[in-house]
Order: structure tokens, then C-alpha cells, then sequence
């Protein structure tokens, strides 16, 4: 193994400074794609879809749980996909394993939810065994034909406006590898992170960065502004 030039703290130092100018490139250049699908056009679902659920059958608005966004990751777990019955796909596997704790999307008012072929059974068993928590349901029409995940892993998102519901966005491939932060969840989405720093059209939903973070077991508490939040303000700004 041929390793990299060894070289004094400055140097190094230097050579990160000269990286993190790209560095910055690039997340700007991240901001400027969210805002680009914050402003794509939707398409009207026009279909009626089922689920199976743990309660029973369910629609696709039902998948919203209450909540404005939807956002649908079709795994791949079914007979005839390796490892079936005691496991998933082993990339989609990864993908629940890397999922963060969901009541920080549901805060911004948005829902996650995962969907396969295997029945609900199956599904539970197998949550059951690694320790997933994520809201899993059972595939049962066109749902995933119709939405370009039949033979390939992939994220659809939704927004509803009464009972009407609409795709926004849609990622598959190696753009799911990104996924499974609440910011890269949020970032796929209409709405977005729903934050005053962000572009996004007049009068889309935004509060101030920061003020909403919480502990994932503590939102809808009443609670003053940490100590740490004008700290952390200055620090977002470079």
C-alpha cells in the first residue's frame, strides 16, 4: 500500500483548508439541488392503492398517518430475493439500518415509511429480529409498478392536500445511499427542512434553524431556547 505523504500538523493543516473550500462548494451546491426539487411540478395520484398493515388494510393517504409528506423506500423483501424468509435484500438491509430516529422527520410534519411483497408476518418477524422500528408495510397492487420500484430499489415522495394525494420526488440507485439522515429525508421533499434559511417559494412553511431541534422524546413539550442556540447560529453562517 502506497500511503499519501507524511507531513508536519501545519501542512496538514493546510492541505484541510485548501480541501474545505470544495467542501463548502459541494454543500452549497446540495442547497442549490433541494431548492431546484422544492420548486419540481407534482403529478396527482390518481390510482387508489392498498396496504397491509399490523391493523389491517390501508390506503395510501392512510400512510401519511396524519402527517403532510410522505416518504416511501421500497425494500426488497418477497420470496425469491436472497435471504428470504430470514432476511432482507442485504442493500436494503443497510438502508434500515441506517435510518435515523424517525420523530425528528415526523416533527417537520413528514412520515417515513418502508414496503415490500413479503406479507405482514414475515415483515414483523424479521423487524422483530433486527431491531427496526420503522413503519413496514405490505405491498399488494401496481403500487410498485406504478412507481418505477418493481424491480429496483427506490424513494418516493408525497404531499397530500386533502384527500388528494401527489409525487414530488423520487430517488433510486446509488441516490439512495445518501438517504437515512433526517436532513437528507427532508431534503428530498417538497417542504424541505422547513427552514427560514432556505430557498424555497413564498409561502412554504419555514421556522427558524435550530429553534425545533429536540430530543426525539421530547417535542410538543414546552421548552425555552437552549443556551447553545446563538453559538450555534454564528457557526451555521460560515
Amino acid at each position: 500500500m502506497k500511503t499519501p505523504p507524511i507531513v508536519s500538523p501545519q501542512e496538514w493543516e493546510a492541505a484541510r483548508q485548501q480541501l474545505l473550500v470544495e467542501e463548502k462548494q459541494l454543500t452549497r451546491a446540495r442547497d442549490a439541488l433541494a431548492a431546484k426539487r422544492r420548486r419540481m411540478p407534482w403529478v396527482a395520484v390518481e390510482k387508489k392503492y392498498e396496504f397491509d398493515g399490523p391493523d389491517g388494510t390501508v390506503s395510501l393517504l392512510d400512510l401519511f398517518a396524519g402527517r403532510r409528506q410522505l416518504i416511501v423506500y421500497r425494500a426488497f423483501f418477497e420470496p425469491g430475493v436472497f435471504g428470504w424468509p430470514d432476511h432482507a435484500c442485504r442493500g436494503c438491509s443497510m438502508v434500515a439500518d441506517h435510518v435515523g430516529n424517525l420523530a425528528h422527520l415526523n416533527a417537520r410534519d413528514t412520515t417515513l415509511v418502508f414496503a415490500s411483497r413479503a406479507p405482514q408476518p414475515d415483515i414483523e418477524r424479521v423487524k422483530a429480529r433486527m431491531g427496526w422500528t420503522i413503519p413496514w408495510y405490505s405491498l399488494t397492487d401496481d403500487f410498485d409498478a406504478d412507481f418505477g420500484v418493481d424491480e429496483w430499489h427506490g424513494t418516493n415522495a408525497f404531499i397530500h392536500a386533502g384527500d388528494t394525494v401527489f409525487r414530488t420526488y423520487f430517488i433510486n440507485s446509488r441516490g439512495d445511499e445518501a438517504l437515512g439522515s433526517t436532513w437528507s429525508y427532508l431534503d428530498m421533499t417538497a417542504l424541505g427542512r422547513q427552514e427560514t434559511w432556505e430557498d424555497s417559494p413564498e409561502g412554504y412553511p419555514q421556522t427558524p434553524p435550530y429553534e425545533w431541534w429536540n430530543w426525539h422524546d421530547n417535542y410538543g413539550a414546552p421548552e425555552q431556547a437552549p443556551e447553545w442556540l446563538a453559538i450555534t447560529r454564528r457557526g451555521s453562517e460560515e
